[in-house]
């Protein structure tokens, strides 16, 4: 028995598979990212940069380790994985005999005319009375593997536990990423108000002249109404800008999963950050083990060339068994000898004749399964490509425009200075001003914007590159 039962397991362990081979298919991208905006600029590379050290920011490291503590979407992606790996030991247990220890005690009585004597149904009739007491171990509905469908299974079971820990690590590093951009959002509006706040001040200063003016008759009602219209375009936009920072204190509160707390490091102005600038792209090809997104879909990609073996197994026969060995007696204490075994051995076959085309639904479910699994694998890298393409463009592009950007701000400091000067004096009207102050405001709240925009394109590109949690570990089984 005991040399059947190994013959048995090592068969059903050896079966075959009809799942098709796992050949990643041919990237969908160019070799090499565009060179016309600075890809092929060296420097580090971001997987082997981490988020403590790309961020020095002291506020902005304590509100990213809060969200990946606390963030509530986080957390159900941790459970996730506890989920995938149970349903992975599960399935994986299906492959192995499973023995269950059973012991029970019986009596019973059966009447004599059972066994074709007595008078049944009187008062004298007799009965036999019984007691057996049975012990031993068996083994229920074990397939054997001969089409690897439980292999596959499982396969499937493990491919879709490794998605779920590469899912996990993906969503870690867009929630650094959707943190980081949203503090340096906040730190960009907090600097916009300040400067909001000191025109509102100086055009409120300024309307009080214009008044002062107006009843001297010096200037015209015109000039005091343009003075007034400037300084309520700066209230506008001030109490705007309030409303976003409102809003950004909200989005920051669901990010981080808690209020943050009072003992907060103070938080560096924009220019201070100390953001890493020199990153390496490297190749579209690395992305592949860089990227955990990408990752995850190749083994949903897996996953679903399992299940296509399991199609393809169901049109097979199966072959089940079960078996049972133990002792029986009449008495306890005679129970374990040798005269009181018993065993028990059957295999079962279920073979498919007719079932009005439930397989062959199935295989062509699991198929198109499949290439829905293949085309999110292309679409996955795909998109990284476009991600990193975007971040280099941004920082070669942006860079460009911020130093324009500031040749026009200081262009325009000095046009609302001579503006002012000219009027004083009377050459020139109030009109001129009036536009000459209001393109100032916009050019200084655009210059904050285009740093910070560079700033996010940034830490968009060091995400984009896989980086924030280091190189990914080998996956294995859990």
């Amino acid at each position: 028995m005991r040399k059947l039962a190994a013959l048995l397991l090592v068969t059903a362990l050896g079966g075959c598979s009809l799942a098709p081979p796992h050949n990643p298919p041919h990237l969908s991208t160019p070799p090499a990212y565009p060179s016309d905006y600075g890809a092929e600029q060296a420097g580090r590379a971001a997987v082997d940069i981490g988020w403590q050290d790309f961020f020095t920011d002291p506020r902005l490291q304590k509100l990213i380790a809060l969200a990946l503590e606390n963030n509530r979407d986080l957390r159900s992606a941790v459970a996730r994985i506890d989920q995938a790996r149970g349903q992975y030991q599960v399935q994986g247990a299906d492959r192995f005999p499973t023995l269950d220890g059973t012991g029970s005690y019986t009596k019973s009585r059966t009447p004599t005319a059972t066994f074709g004597g007595g008078n049944f149904g009187t008062g004298g009739a007799t009965g036999f009375t019984q007691e057996i007491y049975r012990v031993g171990i068996g083994v229920t509905s074990f397939e054997l593997d001969f089409w690897g469908r439980v292999r596959n299974l499982t396969e499937a079971a493990r491919a879709n536990y490794l998605s779920t820990v590469a899912a996990e690590r993906a969503f870690r590093l867009s929630l650094i990423r959707d943190v980081a951009i949203n503090y340096l959002k906040a730190r960009e509006l907090a600097e916009r108000i300040v400067i909001a706040e000191g025109t509102v001040k100086s055009r409120q200063e300024g309307l009080g002249i214009a008044k002062k003016r107006l009843d001297a008759g010096v200037t015209s009602a015109l000039d005091y109404r343009q003075s007034e219209t400037l300084l309520t375009q700066a209230e506008t936009e001030l109490a705007n800008l309030k409303l976003q920072r409102a809003q950004t204190r909200n989005f920051t509160y669901v990010l981080v999963g808690t209020a943050a707390p009072d003992d907060l490091p103070e938080a560096l102005p924009m220019e201070n950050q100390g953001i890493i600038r020199d990153i390496g792209a490297g190749l579209p090809s690395d992305l592949l083990a860089n990227r955990p997104d990408i990752i995850a879909a190749e083994e949903t990609l897996r996953a679903a060339e399992a299940n296509i073996g399991v199609a393809r197994a169901a049109f097979f026969p199966s072959i089940t068994l079960t078996g049972s060995y133990g002792w029986a007696s009449p008495e306890l204490d005679g129970l374990v000898g040798k005269d009181n075994r018993s065993w028990s051995f059957g295999p079962s076959i279920n073979l498919p004749i007719f079932d009005w085309g439930r397989r062959t639904g199935n295989l062509k479910a699991s198929k198109a399964q499949g290439e829905i699994a293949l085309a999110a694998y292309e679409k996955a890298i795909q998109g990284a490509f476009r991600e990193v393409s975007d971040g280099i463009a941004g920082r070669r592009f942006l860079a460009e425009q911020i130093a324009a950007q500031q040749r026009a701000l200081d262009a325009q400091r000095s046009l609302a200075r001579l503006a002012r000067l000219r009027y004083e004096n009377g050459v020139a009207q109030y009109i001129e001003v009036l536009d000459a102050e209001r393109n100032l405001f916009d050019a200084e709240q655009a210059m904050i914007s285009l740093r910070s925009s560079e700033l996010q394109n940034l830490i968009s590109l060091y995400v984009a590159l896989g980086g924030g949690l280091g190189r990914p570990e080998p996956l294995r089984k859990p």
